[in-house]
């Protein structure tokens, strides 16, 4: 598919001739003879470049700039001027517009401008495209109670500050309901830093966390940033904090206290800004009881606590979490989606799903695999709980 170019400028003369040069780079290109025209055009049409005049009647190039900005158009700007300079240049760039270019522009200088902010408008577009694939994929599916209770916590949550405890049983689903704060927070353009505990060695998870310095253990060959500082303005999420050891659960206190951290081995306080989301599957509270786990540091991280509820819990979202499920396995495999019998759904809803939704999961995966056309409640019956 040809890129489209919009050319903006008052000079009939300047668009013949950019018109004449982008045809003969075979682009397709349309022209714009003031600054309202040009807006008229950019909130029917997708443009991947407009090369806009900076001086015009009516609308000025930085205006017309600054208006598609607010379109939330993909379309990359850049700007022309005879009466270019450093100022203008800074001002422009820090509207929106990609290059800022002296009229008359010299040839190969503008092609390559072109070339490379159709490079940027495509890494846009396919990164628009793969953030709303992840989000779907990271979405909580379901409209039950349990589920509709929760996700009402989670709007009211997700734009504070607060510290989030996540409870609940292994596989129900608690990184889906991290992502969803994060992804709902002001910290959402900055980083999502998550860290398993119950998979880190315990002697290994202070330096995992904070980082250590170069020399302060045998294997520290080299310095490394921890965990904090890597999700420094954004949101760390800590998975399965009732694994994590006393010595670590200080630090992390200390963390939280003062929002300063210490690398293993340095002497140095760093200054972090970090929303601390964390997550278990275990009774904290019958933990604190037997002195495994720091009371003051529960009652630091769970100012809210959200538990996502058990797929027992929730099995009227079954269907709804069946036809995620078949769209995600079909995309996987490059396959068409498979169907899926009322009978097998209702033989599904009466199973006892002790591993939630991961299990679910693996069992349509399952299913996928091993049916023909169509799932049917023969096929449950013969593969799913093998």
């Amino acid at each position: 598919m040809k890129a489209k170019i919009l050319i903006i400028d008052d000079d009939k003369n300047i668009r013949m001739t950019l018109r004449e040069i982008l045809e003969f780079e075979n682009y397709v290109v349309e022209e714009a003879k003031d600054g309202e025209e040009a807006l008229e055009k950019l909130v029917i049409e997708d443009y991947d470049v407009a090369l806009c005049d900076v001086k015009m009647p009516k609308i000025d190039g930085i205006a017309v700039l600054e208006k598609a900005m607010e379109y939330g158009k993909n379309t990359q700007f850049i700007m022309i001027s005879a009466h270019a300079n450093i100022d203008m240049a800074v001002d422009a760039t820090k509207k929106g517009a990609f290059d800022f270019i002296s009229k008359p522009p010299e040839l190969n200088r503008l092609l390559l401008a072109v070339r490379n902010a159709l490079d940027k408008s495509t890494l846009v577009a396919e990164t628009k495209v793969l953030k709303k694939k992840i989000a779907k994929r990271f979405d909580i599916v379901g409209d039950s109670d349990p589920v509709m209770h929760m996700k009402e916590t989670i709007e009211k949550v997700a734009p504070t500050d607060a510290r989030v405890m996540i409870t609940g049983p292994n596989g129900s689903g608690k990184e889906l309901v991290a992502r969803w704060i994060h992804g709902k927070s002001d910290r959402s353009a900055n980083p999502l830093v998550e860290v398993n505990c119950a998979a880190i060695p315990a002697e290994l998870i202070e330096s995992e966390l904070f980082g250590h310095e170069k020399g302060s253990f045998t294997s520290a060959h080299k310095q490394r940033i921890g965990k904090f500082e890597q999700a420094d303005g954004g949101t760390l999420f800590l998975d399965e904090i009732g694994d994590m050891s006393l010595s670590a659960q200080a630090k992390v206190l200390r963390a939280l206290q003062e929002n300063r951290i210490t690398r293993v081995g340095g002497d140095k306080d760093i200054k972090v800004d970090v929303r601390v989301l964390a997550a278990t599957n275990k009774d904290l509270k019958e933990m604190i009881a037997e002195n495994k786990f720091r009371e003051d540091l529960y009652h630091r991280l769970s100012v809210i606590v959200i538990k996502v509820p058990s797929l027992n819990d929730r099995k009227n979202d079954i269907p709804l979490l069946v036809e995620r499920f078949l769209e995600d396995i079909a995309a996987d495999y490059g396959k068409p989606k498979m169907t899926i019998t009322e009978a097998a759904l209702e033989k599904l809803k009466g199973h006892d799903w002790t591993g939630n939704i991961r299990e679910l999961r693996n069992v349509i995966e399952r299913l996928t695999i091993m049916s023909s056309k169509e799932i049917t409640e023969t096929d449950v019956e013969r593969y799913c709980f093998m």
